[in-house]
Parts: structure tokens; sequence; C-alpha cells
């Protein structure tokens, strides 16, 4: 729109004059900035490491958050990271949702082994993540969420979480698990087994899978049957022509078109659920 119209304003008055609301036009204008990534050194955020008490002992996490006066408290998200660790591609996507106007924690889930940055090799982290359990997972990213809500910043009602290949598998078993969770976003991760663990989920669910990813994408209709049959509320796109792990831009099936489109659905995802009035 703004290519047709020749400026954002000229983009918000044609949105606006479609029935689309100038709040939401604003949103969809600006969803994706041609370089989203959010450098350690920005002066609009604060990124600092973290740790804070779980089951077995001490976890540690990359908390961002807006550098700015606040005058009220503002929702957080848990972010939750691939089968390498906490690294330096999920600490930037930590400080866009703070860039956005979120707390974001990013929880380490090699924290029981000494933490991801004891595993310099991305190959020896993958290693170490194999031995995460799903059940210490989803206990250490409780932990998050419980630390999240000791921050007087945080609106504590208003906590949500985003999970990328598998960490989007344990965004599911987040969702289905901690039962005041307000909106949860999965990226080309696992469902929950068995499905029926869907009666438990209280929060919005956003899904985001690709065509090419054939070994994810192939349980989705299963997922879907059960989502409705249970009435639960769920958004799901699936996009055509790229591959699992499209949105990780240090990899080599990144796509900037389509995880640019997915960045901005998920900004609306939560815009909607986490900001939407008490």
């Amino acid at each position: 729109m703004t290519a047709l119209t020749g400026s954002a304003a000229a983009t918000t008055a044609a949105l606006v004059s479609l029935g689309i609301p100038e709040t939401a036009s604003a949103q969809i204008a600006n969803a994706c900035p041609a370089d989203v990534r959010v450098p350690a050194d920005a002066p609009d955020v604060e990124g600092v490491f973290t740790d804070f008490p779980g089951d077995a002992g001490r976890l540690f996490g990359y908390l961002a958050l807006p550098r700015k006066p606040f005058t009220a408290q503002i929702p957080a998200i848990v972010v939750i990271h691939e089968n390498r660790g906490l690294n330096d591609h999920i600490k930037d996507v930590t400080r866009r949702f703070a860039r956005a106007g979120y707390v974001a924690l990013g929880v380490d889930l090699l924290s029981r082994q000494g933490g991801t940055d004891r595993f310099p090799d991305p190959a020896d982290a993958g290693r170490a993540y194999n031995n995460v359990t799903a059940n210490d997972a989803l206990a250490d990213l409780k932990s998050g969420i419980a630390y999240l809500r000791t921050l007087g910043i945080v609106k504590a009602d208003r906590i949500g979480c985003i999970g990328f290949c598998a960490g989007g598998g344990h965004s599911f078993n987040l969702a289905v698990s901690q039962q005041d969770l307000t909106a949860a976003v999965v990226y080309y991760g696992a469902p929950p087994a068995p499905l029926d663990r869907f009666d438990n989920m209280n929060s919005a669910l956003l899904m985001h899978y690709a065509q090419l990813d054939r070994n994810f994408t192939s349980r989705v209709p299963a997922v879907v049957t059960a989502l409705l049959d249970k009435n639960k509320p769920f958004s799901l796109h699936i996009y055509e022509g790229v591959g699992h792990a499209f949105n990780n831009d240090t990899g080599a099936n990144f796509n900037a078109a389509v995880a640019c489109e997915a960045w901005g659905k998920t900004m609306d995802f939560y815009a909607r659920t986490l900001r939407k009035p008490d």
C-alpha cells in the first residue's frame, strides 16, 4: 500500500477509507520495517542477562524492555528458543518485542547444564539440548513466568509466549499447562500429545507453519480438528513455498518476505490479545 500511495500517511488514509481503524492501519504499515533486527546497543531498548529461581536451582535468561519511563504496567512475552539454546538470534528476537513495547524474557533451557554460554559451538549446544526433557523445560518456562510477575513493570495477567521449532513445541506445552497464560504463538512446532490436552488450554493461539515442512505441517490437520472440536480460539497460517525455520535470519532456510509477513501477524495477534482493554 505504501508503495502504491507514496507515503505511510497516504497508506493510513487509504486503509481508513476501507474501514480499517487508524490504529490497525498503522500496525499494518509498520508491522515489519526493512530490518526488523534490534542490535544489542539499541538506544531505545535495554537488554540484560538475568537469573531467577527454578525447581532445580538458578535459571538463566535474557530480559529486554523498552528504555523509557512508564506510567502503567505493560504485557510480557516469554521467548522460547530453538534447539541451539539462548543464542544471539533469540536475544535479538527478544529485543524486537521490547522495541514493540513489551517486556520480553528469553529463558535459557540449557540452564540446568550450566547455560548456553557453556556451549559456544552450536553443535555442542544442540547435543546439550538433547538432554532437556519436556517436563524440565515446562517447569523452567513456568519459573520464567513467575519471575516476570515479580517485576513491577509487568502486567501480571497479560503474559504470552512464543516458541520457534523445538521451542514451538514447548510453546504448545506451556499453553496447555499454564492455565492463566493469555496468548501463545507457535512457529513450526510439534503439537502436544495427546491432542486432548487442548482441553486445558485457556490462551488464544496463533500458529505459523511452512508448506514445505512436511514433518511438522503434516500434523496440522489433526491439530485443527482437535481445536475445533474443543471450541478453542486459534489462528493458523501456512506459508507457501517455504520450509522449516523460515523465520531464523541466521539460517539457510530464512525467507525475508515470509518472516516479515509472519512477524506482522504475530504483532497484530499480541496487540489483540495482550493489549485488549481490561
